[in-house]
């Protein structure tokens, strides 16, 4: 087989069938820490003070990051996180609220660049009560979404479909960060 070309079933070992086969070994993490997936620590604490490659971070400045999500809704999922450990939004100094803007904004702009999404989903989940998965540490959601996208998985199958890796994704938009922030446009 070449780069490139998709095996067709009847390369896989067994009988063949009509099924297509989704792959995601990434989420085997997730699957086998059970509830409370990778907790030990808190991940945004824990974050900055390993490579930026090996934790997904695609980008530092002084009071807030930004990285992928481990398990993102969609290609390109990104987090802002101040470095302070605080919990919700109100706890924020009026300098880390700033620089999680401009981050958001940023990230924005970076993801248009490079995924061409049409548009996106901002938020921040305050609390187990409001869906946040990691409670104790306040981050921000930066989802690019396509018109294009509308797959069935979620609703059928309970499952997200992403057509990039995310040691790609970090790479294309680590790439495409602007070394110094830009003026608000």
């Amino acid at each position: 087989m070449t780069a490139g070309t998709v095996e067709g079933t009847g390369d896989f070992a067994g009988v063949p069938d009509e099924f297509q086969r989704l792959w995601t070994p990434h989420r085997m993490a997730y699957i086998q820490a059970g509830p409370e997936p990778l907790r030990e620590e808190c991940p945004f604490c824990e974050a900055p003070k390993h490579p930026d490659a090996e934790r997904l971070i695609v980008a530092r400045g002084k009071t807030a990051y930004v990285l992928l999500n481990l398990f993102p809704y969609n290609s390109g999922h990104l987090l802002i996180c101040p470095y302070r450990h605080i919990a919700t939004y109100d706890q924020a100094t009026a300098e880390e609220v700033a620089e999680i803007g401009a981050l958001t904004q940023t990230a924005m702009r970076v993801l248009r660049d490079v995924s061409h999404c049409d548009g996106f989903n901002l938020g921040m989940n305050q609390g187990a009560v409001a869906g946040a998965g990691v409670d104790a540490h306040l981050h921000q959601h930066v989802v690019p979404r396509w018109k294009s996208d509308s797959n069935f998985f979620p609703i059928i199958a309970k499952t997200k479909a992403l057509p990039q890796l995310l040691g790609e994704v970090r790479e294309a938009v680590a790439e495409a960060w602007p070394v110094s922030e830009p003026d608000a446009r």
